[in-house]
């Protein structure tokens, strides 16, 4: 069954997605449990339709994120990374309209770096680092916001 998705429309789930989520801490959690985490999180994020998923979006306050976003051969990859960290990102910006799970049906040209260097720690708390573009860049700036205590809508000129 599908978590609950935190929504801003709700004050204290506002308050809650505005804050900045601590880092995960891979000594508290077993394989097994992180496992079925990251299967509830990707099914959560499906059944809502979306590319991607933090953590703090569905209650939890640590440095979570999963994605599924197509590769160049339209494969779907899904991706979990924890306590990530934009390292570098590109001065090219790119603006494409993007919504969020938790702005529901809220959808607006949002100007986000076209490439990123993406570092974090994969299930096992194996380091990892990313060069993304595109979609797949734009989706872990939006999930690493989040993290972050910040929504899209707050990327936008006032």
């Amino acid at each position: 069954m599908p978590m609950k998705i935190l929504k801003i429309d709700d004050k204290t789930e506002e308050q809650f997605l505005r804050t900045k989520t601590v880092d995960f801490d891979f000594k508290k959690w077993t394989q097994k449990d992180i496992a079925e985490l990251l299967k509830k999180m990707r099914e959560t994020m499906k059944a809502a339709n979306g590319v991607g998923l933090s953590a703090n979006q569905v209650g939890l306050n640590f440095r979570l994120f999963v994605a599924q976003v197509p590769d160049e051969q339209n494969r779907l990859k899904f991706y979990a990374v924890f306590n990530p960290e934009i390292t570098k990102e590109s001065k090219e910006k790119e603006i494409i309209d993007e919504g969020c799970l938790s702005v529901p049906e809220d959808y607006r040209p949002t100007p986000r770096a076209f490439r990123v260097i993406l570092k974090g720690y994969d299930r096992r708390g194996k380091k990892i680092k990313i060069n993304a573009w595109g979609l797949l860049a734009r989706v872990f700036q939006h999930e690493t916001d989040h993290l972050n205590g910040k929504l899209f809508i707050d990327r936008l000129k006032k």
